[in-house]
């Protein structure tokens, strides 16, 4: 039997997806054929794997394996589109939309598809590592799950429960899932993890073995914090925020209510020369920034009435005249046409919306999904680019006769005739290195100047590589490895 383990959470945003990718990326580097899961995912932060969508975590880890991505990897995702819906995307391939209260009655017939991608997997692999979605503490969502304790039982996988010490709490935490598991759930649980500590370990030692004694659990480790993670791409638009880099090149991005695809902008925050800014609501857009990015959006109707809510048109007509320039990925590319018109009431109520008319182009939002990975020129710098699409509706207009990039001799995206304005579906562009910085340099953008770097010096791919070594580094130092194969196969 190929041997599984699954890592769950005694809450959310614990460090699972970390966790998971630098253990994949241990047991490979010890010569084991390694393969990613997670059975339900809720994220806008997708990645295309043969055609289909699978959470960008699990693409990250998929790399940590030095493999390709592939949808069995993560069979259901759910792409939040308003507060209580969410677009069902099973195997890759879109299947509804439901409410949050419909959904409980939609899982029964989602665990026959989870299975069958997780014996997919299995069978070519020497071990499958596990995330779970969540906490198993979630009792109420306990009948018919299929992202924790349903899952295990019904795959036979034993469990690590991981807490969080930097929130605090963390033996109510783990003591407290226990408590309120039922004796089977909680047998699945083979040991414990505790992540994300800060200072001497040594301190933890009294309350380390108060869990084991209250619980009955093996610990497995004590991580400390890892000073890396903001090198590898979010799963979460939480960990969105602030400012990062030291740069005298300012990009500035609005946080948008439903933000998607946003590792995007990952490559620019680690750019030499740059500076990367998230603007929250109610903070105003900076007139001084050089580039504006309007980023990807699950839901870009309902996200430009955000944006004309806070005030963001305003401050974005008059960082263009200041001189900002002004890209649109996506959804953003949408927003800053004449026009998003729904006719089939996709995204809501059929109708049209005008939109912020800084290019001439317009949207019609069609039942048919774009899905695929996409090599493009840029024509401006020549560079080459490989990326990816995710995206509803068809744009057209006479700025497209000024195309952003070309595929295949064909025109894709938009740039205004006095090239202030650009607008492109493509996701991925700044992880091309060539490309991200002769892109920025034609902006005026000194890059590696502040920092004293050699222009072109920085690798965004290499940066991602260096970074899930060292995760695996850090695991390796702070975690039963052995143990945890040894659960992995009993």
């Amino acid at each position: 039997m190929t041997a599984r383990i699954m890592i769950q959470g005694a809450g959310s945003n614990v460090g699972k997806s970390l966790l998971v990718a630098g253990l994949c990326r241990h047991f490979t580097r010890q010569g084991l054929i390694v393969r990613p899961f997670k059975p339900q995912n809720m994220s806008n932060n997708a990645a295309v794997a043969e055609g289909g969508e699978i959470g960008r975590a699990q693409a990250l880890q998929a790399r940590a394996c030095r493999i390709a991505p592939h949808v069995d990897m993560n069979p259901v995702l759910l792409k939040p589109e308003s507060e209580t819906g969410a677009q069902v995307i099973v195997q890759g391939k879109r299947l509804t939309t439901v409410k949050a209260r419909d959904y409980a009655a939609l899982k029964p017939q989602l665990l026959a598809p989870v299975l069958d991608s997780f014996r997919r997997l299995s069978a070519g692999a020497d071990l499958v590592i596990v995330e779970g979605a969540g906490s198993p503490a979630e009792v109420n969502l306990r009948p018919n799950d299929i992202a924790n304790m349903g899952f295990a039982r019904a795959a036979d996988v034993p469990v690590v429960l991981t807490g969080d010490i930097d929130r605090g709490g963390v033996i109510a935490q783990l003591v407290g899932t226990q408590a309120v598991l039922d004796a089977q759930d909680a047998a699945m649980i083979q040991g414990f993890l505790i992540n994300k500590f800060r200072g001497d370990p040594s301190l933890f030692d009294d309350g380390y073995r108060l869990i084991e004694q209250r619980t009955g659990w093996r610990g497995l480790g004590v991580i400390p914090w890892f000073p890396d993670a903001h090198r590898l791409p979010a799963e979460d638009a939480a960990d969105l925020g602030g400012t990062r880099g030291t740069g005298g090149f300012l990009v500035a991005v609005p946080h948008l209510n439903r933000i998607a695809n946003f590792d995007d902008l990952d490559p620019l925050a680690q750019e030499p020369g740059v500076t990367l800014k998230i603007i929250k609501p109610g903070q105003p857009l900076p007139v001084e920034a050089d580039l504006i990015i309007l980023p990807g959006s699950k839901a870009t109707i309902a996200d430009l009435a955000h944006f004309r809510a806070q005030g963001w048109d305003i401050d974005l007509a008059a960082a263009l005249r200041r001189g900002t320039r002004v890209l649109g990925l996506c959804g953003g590319y949408q927003m800053l046409g004449r026009e998003i018109s729904d006719p089939d009431g996709i995204e809501g109520k059929p109708g049209s919306v005008p939109g912020l008319c800084l290019l001439d182009v317009t949207t019609v939002m069609t039942p048919d999904k774009r899905v695929t990975e996409t090599e493009a020129l840029h024509p401006a710098t020549g560079a080459r680019v490989k990326g990816y699409e995710i995206h509803l509706g068809h744009t057209e207009g006479p700025d497209r006769r000024t195309p952003f990039f070309t595929v295949d001799g064909r025109p894709e995206g938009a740039i205004r005739p006095d090239g202030r304005v650009m607008g492109s579906y493509l996701h991925g562009m700044f992880t091309e290195d060539e490309f991200r910085r002769s892109f920025l340099a034609g902006l005026g953008a000194g890059l590696g100047a502040d920092l004293g770097a050699e222009p072109g010096i920085f690798s965004y791919s290499a940066s991602v590589e260096a970074t899930l070594d060292a995760l695996a580094d850090h695991l390796e130092a702070h975690v039963d490895c052995n143990r945890l194969l040894e659960i992995a196969r009993r």
